[in-house]
């Protein structure tokens, strides 16, 4: 009785040194009501796992995700979008398809043999994965069964994670859909009092529709698809020559948003939808259509993350605008991890929301590696508290102040690399991935092999995440990488810098390729290659 008594002080006295707190504290919930939580309890399993009661602070998250014993997958393309979530959770592990790090990673799963296969989707990536024999065999190897997390993925994929006992850690893939609609999009906005640019929502046959559909909003328009990469489906019309170079994708819908062209900067910011509210992140710059960096006007090729991206009282405006999206999306029953697109208007400094995307995405890369994340826990790690089974009741209201401030946001910056020429060829050269110095004369070289962007020390290095490898076509619209550092790449006039045009020129240096001289050579590799210039994989 004396051991177990000792033993159970002992606990006790850790507990409260490893989270300082009142047993019994005041909070608000999201709406300022007053509630009252009590700390949670600590208790050993068989396992050596710790279960909660409940968890009331994010020092018991941080616990219990350290001692997770079930096993977590991000299975993918590439593991850029959960860069460094590994640090946080155990048992958290990659299952993909391109292998980034060449077998160094050792989180990193890449089955050895691959078969020939013509990808329409990302989805079509993971369902291969998860249909094939190593990934299976991977699985039984760890205890079978875990929760399974995405970047993309559909009814077929739910399937097949049932038959495998793999719960799929996202609202479902039905539900998604009808989420990552464009027009949906704008519908849940107006609801919930989130303003889109000045715009209408309507069928088109023809130029003339389109004008008489769209007379108050003026002769220069931007058109959307309801779905789709904004790179790919956004249509800039001006005149009937610039419908008509479209006029086959939007003629096809069977609705379009229109809107009014607007002086405009992209912006980004990442949310998660939980049962305690919104937990917001900050707002981040994106880098759009530099034709160093995409072939794709409207794409999407970076963002940056620092504090004085806007004026204040944009970043407010947008951060009041995603915390109400999010309560409208709980409404609709998506709960977890999504991020919006807010476009500012550069004349009116009006904040309008651009679009949804009801998952990690490109973004998510500098979300959960900026210092409120490492301060706190990464915005992601909410979303799978919000999809475990271990109860919670957070004050989101607190956290929400705290990362709005700018202190908490330190300053990164990334850039997604494209093959922009109309040329194709098989690379016979490319650099690794992991850390590289820039010199004062521009130059870059390898300095050494590393995993996570944290790894790039100042803002003479970088992290490089190599996508293309040796043996893969470069094609136009290819990713070849996607280089991650401190500080800003672009200035005041949202242009790059000359930092940022040193490192793209750089790491286009270290790539090499052997022309192909075949034209029905070259058009098989681009219908075998990932993606084929048809949808993005990050």
């Amino acid at each position: 009785m004396a051991v177990n008594h000792f033993i159970a002080r002992l606990r006790h006295f850790l507990s409260l040194w490893i989270a300082p707190r009142d047993n019994h504290r005041s909070s608000k919930d999201v709406k300022g009501r007053s509630t009252s939580t009590v700390e949670f309890e600590m208790e050993s399993t068989t396992t050596g796992a710790m279960t909660m009661n409940k968890i009331t602070s994010i020092s018991d998250v941080r616990r219990y995700f350290h001692s997770n014993k079930e096993p977590i997958y991000f299975i993918s393309a590439t593991n850029f979008n959960l860069l460094g979530i590994g640090d946080w959770v155990g048992n958290f592990r990659h299952i993909n398809y391109i292998d980034c790090f060449d077998g160094r990673q050792k989180n990193v799963f890449v089955p050895k043999e691959k078969f020939p296969r013509d990808f329409e989707s990302i989805e079509d990536i993971n369902n291969y994965l998860l249909e094939h024999k190593e990934v299976i065999d991977y699985l039984k190897s760890r205890g079978g069964n875990g929760t399974a997390t995405f970047l993309m993925f559909d009814e077929h994929t739910e399937e097949i994670c049932q038959q495998l006992g793999l719960k799929v850690a996202f609202p479902p893939a039905a539900l998604r859909s009808r989420m990552d609609n464009k027009i949906e999009t704008v519908r849940i906005g107006n609801k919930a009092g989130v303003p889109s640019v000045p715009n209408v929502l309507a069928k088109v046959g023809s130029y003339q529709e389109l004008l008489d559909v769209s007379k108050e909003l003026g002769n220069d328009l931007v058109v959307q698809t309801a779905f789709g990469d904004s790179g790919h489906t956004t249509f800039f019309i001006a005149n009937e020559d610039d419908y008509y170079k479209h006029a086959e994708e939007i003629e096809a819908e069977p609705e379009v948003k229109i809107m009014k062209r607007i002086n405009c900067r992209g912006s980004a910011i990442e949310a998660c939808a939980t049962r305690c509210g919104t937990v917001v992140g900050p707002l981040m710059t994106e880098l759009v259509g530099f034709k160093s960096l995409t072939p794709y006007k409207g794409g999407w090729c970076g963002n940056e993350m620092f504090a004085g991206a806007f004026t204040q009282e944009v970043r407010d405006k947008a951060r009041e605008y995603t915390f109400k999206f999010g309560e409208a999306l709980r409404e609709e029953g998506y709960r977890g991890y999504f991020e919006l697109d807010f476009l500012i208007d550069m004349d009116t400094h009006e904040v309008y929301l651009g679009e949804l995307n009801p998952r990690v995405t490109g973004a998510s890369s500098l979300t959960n590696v900026a210092a409120f994340a490492h301060s706190d826990i990464p915005l992601f790690l909410f979303h799978l508290l919000e999809f475990s089974d271990q109860d919670f009741d957070i004050d989101i209201q607190e956290i929400n102040d705290r990362w709005a401030h700018p202190d908490s946001i330190d300053s990164w910056s990334q850039l997604v690399i494209k093959h922009t020429e109309e040329s194709v060829d098989l690379l016979t050269r490319a650099p690794q991935s992991g850390v590289w110095k820039i010199a004062e004369d521009d130059s870059i070289a390898y300095d050494h092999f590393n995993y996570h962007p944290h790894a790039a020390e100042s803002e003479q290095e970088a992290f490089f995440l190599r996508i293309s490898g040796v043996g893969d076509f470069r094609y136009e619209g290819a990713d070849l990488g996607i280089l991650i550092t401190r500080g800003r790449l672009m200035d005041d006039d949202f242009q790059l810098t000359p930092r940022a045009k040193a490192w793209i020129e750089g790491i286009r240096g270290q790539f090499d390729g052997q022309v192909l001289q075949d034209p029905v050579v070259e058009e098989v590799a681009v219908n075998h290659a990932i993606g084929g210039g048809n949808f993005k994989i990050l």
